[in-house]
């Protein structure tokens, strides 16, 4: 029993730290001012971002060009990543607002639907993405904090899962050009 014990600790505490969170209170942000996304993101927009992988290996650093558009209801990013690596990619996002704070969002490569909301200056953002690789393709989830600073600066902080166990995490840093 005690040899059984000694096996199953460890994997108990790795499922254990896995359903923690460390997600910040977004509540702590309203002073700090609404995070509207859909009038932040309409325009043009740079990012500066990199990958760190958890358990080591090269960080990735791209940037991002993005124009946000509104279609009805609905704001329209058009996202061209250039990865340091020459690796180029395309992300269209649809999102929509209720109208309380909350966001729902599509793109070719989420699988489902990405659900978000805003508290202060904060956006919470979470979606399962589908990203291509040399030998096929890897679905990961994205928990995304985004921290509006002001009217042209924002940070996003990522986490990136596979299987419910952090893989990795993506820092951006926003800045909007008109």
């Amino acid at each position: 029993m005690r040899r059984l014990l000694h096996l199953f600790a460890p994997l108990f505490l790795l499922a254990l730290a896995a359903c923690g969170t460390d997600r910040p209170d977004p509540a702590g942000q309203a002073a700090y001012g609404p995070f509207e996304l859909e009038r932040y993101f309409t325009g043009k927009v740079k990012a500066w971002g990199l990958f760190e992988p958890r358990f080591g290996g090269a960080v990735r650093q791209f940037t991002v060009e993005i124009r946000g558009s509104r279609d009805g209801d609905a704001l329209v990013l058009d996202e061209d990543f250039r990865f340091s690596d020459g690796e180029i990619q395309k992300r269209i996002w649809r999102i929509r607002p209720d109208g309380t704070g909350r966001y729902t969002g599509t793109a070719d490569d989420v699988l489902g639907v990405a659900q978000g909301y805003s508290r202060g200056n904060a956006l919470a953002w979470a979606y399962d993405l589908r990203l291509k690789t040399q030998s096929g393709s890897i679905d990961v989830g994205f928990d995304d904090w985004l921290y509006r600073f002001d009217d042209e600066i924002v940070l996003n902080r990522a986490t990136v899962t596979k299987w419910g166990l952090p893989v990795g995490s993506v820092t951006l840093a926003f800045r909007k050009i008109e």
